[in-house]
């Protein structure tokens, strides 16, 4: 029996085959990808942010409230990367690489109030949500049907994000 070894690592991955970019614009959408993960990780942070800082008399609503958006944001980031990777581009590599292509705001306040807080993430969710639909119509354009699918189910959850959060500002 014959035994076919690879004697070290680089000889194994040159070994294996790029991955297979289909559609055409690829590399632009795979930048908006990049793009919007970063942006995704932004708002994923300052939520989790606010939800740590938050006090007041609506405390714990709002803590379980951002808890569950910043759920909902962190389980996207993984299928954002993973669907540049499938289109073979590359993705985030650290967090220099968040702060270099995030279009969000950071929020370094020490001391926020409760409603100030809420109608940050309203506006940054709406922002993302109309960031998505720029690269929804690049992929519309593309023809990345794939990729276009992903960001309609992220557009929605967004709105209803910012809807929530704006709900709840205009309740109190």
């Amino acid at each position: 029996m014959k035994v076919d070894k690879v004697t070290d690592s680089a000889s194994a991955h040159s070994a294996l085959a790029p991955l297979s970019t289909p559609l055409e614009g690829w590399q632009q959408v795979g930048e908006l990808l990049r793009l919007l993960l970063a942006d995704f990780f932004t708002l994923y942070f300052k939520t989790k942010n606010f939800h740590w800082h938050m006090s007041g008399a609506h405390f714990r609503d709002y803590h379980l409230l951002l808890d569950e958006q910043a759920e909902e944001l962190f389980e996207a980031t993984d299928t954002i990367a993973e669907r540049a990777r499938k289109i073979g581009e590359t993705t985030l590599r650290s967090i220099g690489d968040i702060a270099r292509y995030q279009r969000l705001t950071d929020a370094d306040a020490s001391e926020n109030d409760a409603v100030s807080m809420l109608r940050a993430l309203c506006k940054d969710n709406s922002a993302l949500a109309k960031f998505m639909r720029e690269a929804h119509e690049v992929c519309d354009a593309t023809g990345d049907l794939a990729t276009a699918s992903l960001l309609e189910n992220w557009i929605d959850e967004a709105e209803r994000r910012s809807w929530f959060l704006s709900a709840t500002v205009n309740a109190g």
